[in-house]
């Protein structure tokens, strides 16, 4: 058994930016992170990828290259917490103690949730921009697509980056026009939701986009079942029980996504299994010397990078006062962001808060498609994630 005085659970953007603001801030404290990964992913490029913009590697570094200098990390996966002891023990049996806890895995996706799937994927015209191994899969399909029906599917529930099931398939649209076979296809968008983005502001925008490319949205599809060899895709609508089936030539899948189950079955889950945090200080609502932030966390706001830009000094914040014996005061407001890109040469970069107010950085109208917010995305993006976020920096 060992102790420290801050565990990070998670190694991903929200954990490795908490740790590496609260060594900066305070280089005598104690951390270790928690996490079994070989890789740190920078997964808002893999849209990127999967629209043959970039390489899949350019999107990952080992994780021991952003383990900030300073911290411990313990490259093993979290089994169980027992917060009313101050204890966790690893999948291999590793028990840890800590004096404060901030938790921050990420987001699991359920492949095995629908049925069909796991097995399809990288087959059968299946593909999907959702992990590493499959990513480079949307690629191949896109620009070797001959005409057919090209779907993409949104399911319900939390996505990471509400955005990002819809900007492939405006690019795959572009694709399919640049190599002459975009009159002979049909391309539908199957999205779980009653509207294609939750910001009116920027939904109008998209509405525009999709109206202009000729993609069918249909709205209140959740898919449930993928007939491989027979590319067929079978949806249940969200209001009812009806069964709606679609033929494919080429699918991209959304999977459905949730807390992770070491997360859902501990004393830290909300009733729906998240980490029950309190939507402004991040401080769990039960216990007072755990924080969560990031994907895994009950706040209602979109699951982003973005967001975790902004929850972890609130985090950091909050913690080095509770470590003090005083009361939180820094407050987060919801903010999140998401750069829809809706073309190879245009991007709608929306920033809304908890009250779905636009919470813009730029003094223009940023509910327009432009080139200049494709190029923040492409470059800009990426150098202040890897050289600021994970730095502790920004």
């Amino acid at each position: 058994m060992s102790h420290h005085q801050v565990v990070i659970v998670g190694g991903g953007a929200a954990g490795i930016t908490v740790a590496s603001r609260l060594i900066r801030t305070h280089p005598s404290l104690d951390v270790l992170v928690i996490d079994p990964a070989e890789y740190h992913y920078y997964q808002p490029l893999w849209t990127l990828v999967g629209g043959g913009i970039f390489p899949r590697e350019d999107s990952r570094r080992p994780e021991a290259k952003v383990i900030p200098p300073g911290v411990e990390w313990l490259q093993e996966a979290v089994a169980e917490f027992d917060p009313a002891e101050n204890r966790l023990v690893t999948s291999e049996k590793t028990e840890v103690t800590y004096d404060f806890l901030v938790v921050a895995p990420g987001i699991e996706l359920r492949w095995q949730q629908i049925p069909g799937l796991r097995e399809s994927l990288g087959r059968n015209g299946v593909c999907s921009n959702y992990s590493y191994d499959s990513v480079a899969s949307t690629w191949e399909n896109i620009r070797n697509f001959q005409g057919g029906t090209a779907l993409f599917t949104h399911p319900v529930g939390a996505v990471k980056c509400g955005g990002a099931p819809q900007k492939i398939c405006y690019l795959a649209e572009e694709t399919f026009r640049r190599n002459g076979v975009r009159d002979n296809c049909e391309v539908i968008f199957a999205i779980a939701k009653k509207a294609i983005f939750d910001v009116k502001l920027y939904a109008d925008v998209l509405e525009k986009a999709v109206a202009r490319k000729g993609i069918d949205v249909r709205y209140a599809l959740d898919l449930k079942e993928v007939h491989g060899e027979q590319k067929q895709a079978v949806f249940q609508t969200v209001d009812g029980d009806e069964t709606v089936t679609i033929d494919y030539d080429m699918l991209h899948v959304t999977p459905p996504m949730g807390p992770p189950q070491f997360v859902a079955n501990s004393p830290l889950a909300s009733e729906a299994g998240w980490v029950d945090v309190d939507p402004h200080t991040l401080r769990h609502l039960r216990f007072d010397n755990v924080f969560g932030l990031g994907d895994a966390s009950s706040l209602p706001t979109s699951k982003t990078a973005a967001a975790i830009r902004k929850q972890a000094p609130v985090v950091v914040e909050n913690l080095l006062a509770a470590i003090e014996g005083n009361q939180p005061t820094a407050k987060y407001d919801g903010y999140t962001s998401c750069p829809v890109v809706t073309g190879y040469n245009s991007l709608v970069l929306a920033e809304f808060n908890y009250d779905k107010v636009p919470e813009e950085t730029f003094p223009f109208n940023q509910a327009e498609e432009r080139f200049s917010m494709l190029m923040l995305k492409e470059y800009a993006l990426p150098a202040l994630y890897w050289h600021g976020m994970l730095k502790g920096r920004a």
